[in-house]
């Protein structure tokens, strides 16, 4: 009994090693074999890497609003304790910058992935016989194509719109670094309005691609 568990702890650590592997190397073809050896195929990766994408975009909505009203607070700040709201904005800022940086590479994961999946589902029909199978197979391959491409496609709109307002978030508080005094946050005021009107395209936008997830995930887990 001893010597099962032993086993089976090493052959799991092996396919975890390989995993590792295999990302740190970014060679595609050994992670998915290692990952196939866990009963995952590139459908269940593209569809856990949708959901993630969707969590990214969550919380990089609620961060991005967290960072907005940190900034109105501390432009609108009326004498205290200055410093201890420049560092809270500041820590607010590097959180939102992180969530769009991860944003950023889950897009391209998810590219990644789908592509690799497409591929290998053509590559399938192609060696089909049946042409009612075959066809069939074909059709839903298309309307995943465009529905992985406009989810896609959305996502890019949403980070495109998110680096402007990352970018301001950082011009601000490195100003506010340089120039730590009430002078200085009283220039920013001006900035607040046009910033937060920013935000809110951007708040919509990362709600539509977060339905858009939904619309791409049904459709991969109903073919």
């Amino acid at each position: 009994m001893g010597r099962a568990v032993i086993s089976c702890r090493r052959s799991t650590s092996a396919v975890a090693f390989a995993l590792l592997l295999a990302l740190a190397a970014g060679c595609s073809k050994t992670y998915y074999k290692a990952m196939k050896t866990l009963g995952k195929e590139k459908r269940d990766i593209l569809v856990s890497r949708v959901k993630d994408s969707k969590k990214d975009q969550q919380q990089a909505k609620e961060q991005i609003k967290t960072t907005m009203e940190s900034f109105q607070e501390l432009t609108g700040f009326q004498g205290g304790a200055i410093e201890k709201n420049y560092k809270k904005l500041n820590g607010d800022y590097e959180k939102a910058a992180d969530s769009a940086k991860k944003l950023h590479d889950r897009i391209d994961s998810i590219d990644q992935v789908s592509s690799d999946l497409f591929k290998e589902w053509q590559q399938e029909i192609d060696g089909m016989e049946d042409k009612k199978l075959k066809t069939q197979s074909a059709a839903m391959l298309r309307q995943s194509r465009l529905n992985e491409a406009s989810y896609v496609k959305s996502m890019r709109q949403t980070e495109a719109r998110m680096t402007p307002v990352i970018t301001a978030f950082h011009d601000q508080v490195t100003f506010l670094k340089h120039n730590l005094n009430a002078r200085a946050i009283g220039s920013l005021k001006g900035t607040s309005a046009q910033m937060s009107t920013d935000v809110d395209v951007l708040l919509t936008s990362l709600d539509g691609s977060i339905a858009q997830a939904d619309t791409l995930i049904n459709s991969l887990n109903s073919t």
